[in-house]
């Protein structure tokens, strides 16, 4: 099983429709609505036209950031709909995935059970504490 966080903490996964992998050769299955992307997917091959209302992005490891980047190259494109993270992200990464364009968290149950609410919640006010922006003043 799988624990979803978003800016309110642990949340039901209301998202019922299937992911279907990304085929390398068209990028997407022709009736996919969602999307399972793995880290070393190159964000230019992934849809971002309208079709897909679901991308999941794949974290392997909580030492493997190249989720972040295939989440801002999606938003950078255009990509609109629902961007998850899942796997090993870490609290200490939420404000990061968040920043980078991810809507959502999803972490197995072992990980969560390590990692409660309270130390996800801690960095829901990811747009707060942004030390770029403090930077500019």
């Amino acid at each position: 099983m799988t624990q979803l966080i978003n800016d309110q903490g642990f949340v039901a996964d209301d998202f019922t429709a299937t992911y279907a992998p990304l085929d390398a050769t068209d990028g997407t299955d022709a009736d996919a609505t969602a999307l399972d992307v793995p880290s070393d997917a190159q964000p230019e091959t992934i849809p971002v036209d309208g079709s897909v209302s679901m991308i999941r992005v794949a974290f392997p490891s909580s030492a493997d950031g190249r989720g972040f980047t295939i989440a801002r190259q999606l938003r950078l494109r255009g990509y609109t709909g629902r961007l998850r993270a899942h796997g090993h992200v870490i609290a200490d990464q939420y404000a990061m995935a968040r920043r980078s364009g991810f809507d959502e968290v999803e972490i197995p149950d072992d990980l969560a059970a390590r990692q409660p609410q309270d130390q996800w919640l801690a960095r829901a006010n990811w747009q707060e504490h942004n030390y770029q922006a403090r930077l500019r003043g």
